[in-house]
């Protein structure tokens, strides 16, 4: 996946979580919130497999059942307030922790350096 695109669904996860812990009636509904933090949960997941960081995959595959809205766990309102701010802290730690590192390029030992002399 894009980096870019993981980003935005990063953020755009920690302002649904964000906005449902803070207003508790908030103009997101119980159900738009669940299926925003589900996909945020899948990219997140993904992106911490693909990167082989397995703590990461295994936290992140936990949430992605636990929000899962097609077969939701049944939890109490205060369960899901800690489950709601326990998930806003992970995603935030994740913008860091599992960020991508750009790649060094391989010098060529076929390629024309400038100013080299022919043996």
């Amino acid at each position: 996946m894009n980096t870019k695109f993981t980003m935005a669904m990063k953020w755009v996860t920690i302002a649904a979580l964000l906005a449902g812990l803070l207003w508790r009636f908030s103009m997101i509904p119980s159900t738009l919130l669940i299926w925003i933090v589900w996909s945020g949960t899948i990219v997140v997941f993904a992106q911490a497999t693909r990167a082989g960081k397995y703590l990461w995959t295994g936290i992140f595959g936990v949430l992605v059942v636990l929000f899962n809205p097609v077969l939701p766990v049944p939890i109490s309102a205060s369960q899901a307030l800690i489950l709601n701010a326990t998930t806003l802290i992970l995603f935030m730690v994740s913008l860091e922790s599992l960020r991508e590192k750009p790649r060094l390029s391989i010098a060529s030992i076929t390629g024309r350096t400038p100013g080299s002399v022919a043996l």
